[in-house]
């Protein structure tokens, strides 16, 4: 995934930097690294387990505890 790609699946998810760190687990410095592609200058790639979240969110899925899976939620999602 790259940065663009990152930023195209928040917007597509109607979420905000803060809501989408919050969803992914992650503080809101590091989405916009991810962003952005960088951090002071050297690069920044966004890990495998950020990825694999931002695709168990875009198919609903909120959580996971090894047995069961907690969905999303409409109110979940924060439009821009």
């Amino acid at each position: 995934m790259s940065p663009e790609g990152f930023r195209a699946w928040r917007k597509q998810m109607g979420l905000k930097q803060k809501d989408a760190a919050d969803r992914l687990g992650l503080k809101k410095r590091m989405v916009q690294y991810y962003e952005k592609g960088e951090r002071n200058g050297v690069p920044v790639s966004i890990p495998k387990a950020v990825r694999l979240a931002c695709y168990a969110i875009t198919n609903g899925i909120d959580d996971f505890d090894g047995k069961h899976v907690t969905h999303v939620s409409e109110d979940q999602i924060t439009q821009d």
